[in-house]
């Protein structure tokens, strides 16, 4: 089943004020400021989508807040996917499904990566395999969409501030629909 425009608003407005694993905002903040972050750097619309939507997949698979400290890996990153891909392109769904594999490699390439990760995200990343070892990371930045989704990561991590101001969520639900109907007419 593909997941419509109308199934996301519902998504998030049913479970977007479940709190971010153990930061200061919701499901829903962090996802308007993951797109409000990607607008400001410039990205495309596919890539803004992504960002927005990246961490879909904890509100289709609830575990309750902060399922880390359980010893839980909710799969997030892949739990989305077989709903939005019918109806997003590869540009969406590859950084989204590669963004749990890019902070490992971040943590592998960028020697102050690790030290800027909250608690719940270094309790993730044990869960989702640890940091990359030097081959992994050049196999990961091999892939297709590895640098998009290097970027998503980034915005990601920034994502967590309290009371940031964002566009709201009918503004990125307008860009969802756009790039669902570009990816229809592809």
């Amino acid at each position: 089943m593909a997941l419509s425009v109308s199934d996301i608003r519902s998504l998030f407005e049913q479970f977007g004020h479940i709190a971010y694993s153990g930061e200061p905002v919701t499901q829903l903040q962090h996802a308007l400021q993951s797109g409000a972050l990607a607008e400001e750097a410039g990205a495309d619309e596919a890539l803004v989508v992504a960002a927005f939507l990246h961490d879909l997949g904890h509100l289709l698979n609830l575990q309750g807040e902060t399922p880390t400290e359980r010893g839980i890996d909710d799969l997030h990153q892949y739990f989305a996917l077989p709903f939005l891909r019918p109806v997003l392109p590869d540009a969406v769904l590859e950084p989204i499904r590669l963004h749990v594999d890019a902070k490992r490699c971040l943590c592998a390439i960028d020697g102050t990566y690790f030290g800027q990760l909250s608690a719940d995200s270094v309790r993730s990343l044990e869960l989702q395999g640890g940091i990359f070892s030097c081959e992994e990371a050049d196999a990961f930045l091999q892939k297709p969409y590895a640098q998009d989704a290097l970027r998503l990561r980034k915005w990601d991590d920034r994502a967590k501030e309290e009371n940031r101001a964002t566009p709201d969520l009918d503004h990125y639900l307008g860009v969802v629909e756009r790039v669902m109907r570009k990816s229809a007419a592809a």
